[in-house]
């Protein structure tokens, strides 16, 4: 994938004021620490995972969604009536059918020849979404794309939480596969894409590749409906596969894009936690490189991490002019998709 017509115009996010702490979490299930003898504090040690955000129960992603591309509306770069498609890419979903698109296309009063579709691609179905929209740029189908996610793991923690607490079969070794679903957080985020004549002096999305490991595919599976989500991961094993698959990746996207190692100002990765992060820019050879995270505050918040964590690196004004952005992407499945971005 190369690009040469792909900015990205504008973009914000949505986050709950409601916080809970690894030590909150770890407190609910102290009668299960207790008896599996448990170290206190071994969540946040394991994933560097302080705390992350949390809605109300029923809160619906359409909702989160919507939020988050109201707030980029007010910001008055974009015009809704401009919005020529809008892609859903969140892991959660109101429901089945209809798209949880056309839910947030009706909140928003998006124009009616706006295309709408939901695409679910786990943890990079933002990113996906970002290359569906930006081929149709390239192409000239269309000038704008809005991309929104709204990622709600509130009910994956409290489901795990009650599942830990009344199975009697949980010990320390089968604990292990559900250990990931209380690392998950809350957030949502809206991005649009346009066509370089409208956003001149924006970000360019320039390239990048994608790389697809499908004997990963049962490593991590999700099962439930939206109010009672249950996970399933071997997060070790996943690691493996992703630190291989994402060296890969890189090396593809290097090519693709003409770019070395030497070229890279900043790395963003998918915020899982401090294992993966360090595990995965050393295999890239960018463990040097500067990066930013938000996994410490937020949790791993599915679709909605790496451009939460992009969003959050550009408010505090480190990304200058000409800067080289390599956004590393991976997500469950088990599928890597990264991304050069210039400034």
């Amino acid at each position: 994938m190369k690009y040469t017509n792909v900015a990205i115009r504008d973009y914000s996010y949505h986050l709950s004021d409601n916080i809970v702490t690894s030590e909150d979490i770890e407190t609910r299930l102290m009668e299960v620490y207790t008896r599996l003898k448990l170290p206190h504090g071994r969540l946040e040690l394991m994933t560097g995972i302080k705390e992350r955000r949390m809605w109300a129960p029923k809160t619906l992603p359409s909702d989160l969604s919507t939020k988050a591309a109201l707030n980029l509306f007010e910001k008055q770069n974009v015009n809704k009536d401009e919005i020529d498609l809008l892609i859903h890419a969140s892991v959660c979903r109101d429901f089945l059918e209809p798209s949880t698109a056309s839910i947030v296309h009706g909140n928003l009063g998006l124009k009616e020849d706006c295309m709408i579709y939901d695409l679910s691609n786990a943890c990079l179905g933002v990113i996906s979404a970002w290359a569906m929209a930006a081929n149709m740029i390239e192409l000239g189908q269309i000038k704008n794309a809005l991309i929104v996610s709204g990622e709600n793991g509130g009910p994956l923690i409290e489901e795990t939480i009650r599942f830990l607490n009344t199975n009697p079969d949980i010990n320390r070794k089968n604990i292990k596969k559900y250990i990931a679903n209380l690392t998950i957080g809350s957030g949502a985020v809206a991005f649009v894409l346009s066509s370089k004549d409208l956003a001149k002096e924006s970000p360019c999305i320039v390239g990048g590749a994608v790389m697809t490991d499908s004997t990963a595919n049962k490593l991590c599976q999700g099962d439930g409906d939206p109010g009672s989500l249950m996970m399933e991961t071997d997060s070790e094993e996943l690691l493996q596969h992703g630190i291989v698959l994402a060296s890969k990746t890189w090396n593809k996207t290097k090519e693709v894009l003409n770019w070395t190692n030497d070229d890279v100002n900043w790395v963003i990765g998918h915020q899982v936690g401090i294992a993966h992060e360090k595990l995965v820019l050393e295999a890239l050879g960018l463990a040097s490189h500067p990066t930013h995270i938000t996994y410490d505050s937020l949790g791993n918040t599915g679709s909605a991490a790496l451009p939460i964590t992009l969003i959050k690196l550009i408010e505090e004004n480190k990304v200058k002019k000409g800067d080289k952005v390599a956004l590393v992407g991976i997500g469950s499945g088990l599928t890597s998709l990264m991304f050069g971005v210039q400034w």
